[in-house]
């Protein structure tokens, strides 16, 4: 007779009940060996879910009540993480993810689905998964803000484990987003008219009409006509923009701090306050360098990073190379004859993007009282007063001039404005660039979580090099 022996341990392996995971949150955070075996066999879903186990889900609400009365409950992390497959996978449509989905029973085990059992214990893929129109709905009303408390959590995590040096040089720059409406599709007839900013697509009643870029051409040098004269020839387009702010992390790559997503018709400058109120909130301080184009060249850029405790500054061009101005010690303006000019008055500015004080100033053979002396340099207006000036009254206005273009510390920051660009290549590779989408909310939420899936990949890498 044989006698079979029995370890206790391997009993208790046997016998142990799997971890209890709540239920709005994705069971691809269950450890493998409790995973069921077709999942663990499906080399596709452990691809697709390992960097998404970074995330921080438990970011996400229980549920958010936006379920008509009758319908099944979908937890929020389900949608959330088959979005992110939809943009690893590259699908171009939501009817593409799901049909995706339904050739992979693993992955609908995985983020966390309902699942509906069909006869012999098999997985009901059809009745697991929400329709076509219920994912369009989702992520048009899903609120933006949930999306960004996930990179909340991704943020908070790379400075603990980096340190107080992870975003002291922030880059920031923005994307354009071409709207998917035949207005943009230059094969498209329309008789109306193609750039009528009064005339709003019928494809997309959210996005707006921009210029992405202008450039100035020579007329050619016809008769009648000067060769002097400029014309000015722009890109137009109706769509969106999306603007971030970066960090670049030597040895992992870059890394999405902020990001803001509005219509084409609002100018990049309109961005960098947001953001840098974002970077802020989320770094618990401010960067001390910031760098991007020169179409950030604004005194309030500089002033924003100016300060006395350390000696950060933004590494930003002039815009008008042409046009230099100069200060004395006590941070007049110097006119063209190397004389401080008068402060005569100031006045609110309550027009432009940032309400700011401005100064006024004028000849110092002038004012405050004419001195007799003449002109140095015989200004053209010396007979209707001399020359005047007005100007922001804010440090940055001063430093805007006085910032040396030419050190290797501004090069050694301004270098590192491709840390953006690279990001926005990266997005352009996830499609981020042409969406299939109808609407502001929902090309915002894709944009959220391009931005997402791009730092996942990099703390995978960094936690990957960490091993």
């Amino acid at each position: 007779m044989k006698l079979y022996h029995t370890s206790p341990a391997s009993l208790w392996k046997r016998w142990r009940r799997p971890p209890v995971l709540p239920a709005h949150l994705p069971r691809l955070l269950l450890p493998t060996a409790h995973q069921p075996r077709f999942v663990r066999r499906c080399q596709l879903t452990q691809r697709l879910c390992q960097p998404l186990r970074y995330l921080d889900w438990t970011q996400l609400p229980r549920s958010l009540r936006m379920h008509r009365q009758g319908e099944r409950e979908v937890p929020l992390a389900a949608y959330v993480g088959a979005y992110l497959v939809k943009l690893q996978q590259q699908l171009p449509t939501l009817g593409h993810l799901r049909r995706f989905l339904c050739d992979h029973p693993a992955l609908i085990w995985s983020l966390g689905f309902p699942l509906v059992h069909a006869s012999r214990g098999q997985l009901d893929v059809e009745a697991c998964l929400p329709s076509q129109q219920h994912f369009s709905r989702r992520l048009t009303r899903l609120p933006n803000p949930l999306l960004q408390g996930l990179l909340d959590g991704q943020v908070t995590w790379l400075r603990q484990q980096i340190g107080q040096a992870f975003g002291d040089v922030v880059s920031f720059d923005t994307k354009h987003i071409l709207a998917w409406v035949k207005e943009n599709n230059p094969k498209a007839f329309i008789k109306e008219g193609r750039f009528d900013k009064a005339r709003q697509p019928a494809g997309d009643s959210d996005c707006k009409l921009g210029c992405k870029r202008r450039r100035n051409q020579s007329t050619p040098a016809a008769e009648g006509q000067p060769v002097s004269e400029k014309v000015s020839i722009g890109e137009y387009f109706w769509g969106y923009a999306s603007g971030v702010a970066a960090t670049r992390v030597p040895g992992a790559g870059e890394f999405v701090l902020a990001e803001l997503t509005q219509t084409f018709d609002c100018g990049d400058l309109t961005y960098f306050l947001p953001l840098m109120a974002q970077v802020e909130q989320r770094l618990g301080r401010r960067p001390r360098f910031g760098t991007g184009d020169a179409a950030f060249d604004a005194f309030y850029v500089y002033d924003y990073f100016h300060s006395e405790a350390h000696d950060g500054f933004a590494a930003v061009p002039l815009r008008n190379r042409q046009h230099h101005r100069t200060f004395d010690a006590a941070g007049l303006p110097l006119c063209d004859a190397g004389l401080a000019m008068t402060l005569t008055g100031t006045f609110v500015n309550r027009t432009s993007l940032v309400q700011h004080r401005r100064g006024r100033y004028r000849c110092p053979l002038h004012q405050p009282e004419p001195t007799g002396q003449a002109c140095p340099v015989n200004h053209a207006h010396w007979s209707s007063g001399g020359c005047k000036a007005v100007l922001p009254t804010a440090t940055g206005a001063r430093i805007r001039y006085q910032l040396d273009r030419n050190s290797d510390r501004y090069k050694q920051i301004y270098d590192q404005r491709t840390a953006v660009e690279r990001i926005f290549s990266q997005a352009v590779a996830l499609g981020i660039e042409r969406p299939k989408l109808r609407n502001r909310n929902a090309i915002a939420n894709r944009n959220t979580l391009t931005y997402l899936l791009i730092n996942l990949r990099a703390i995978q890498r960094l936690a990957d090099r960490a091993r």
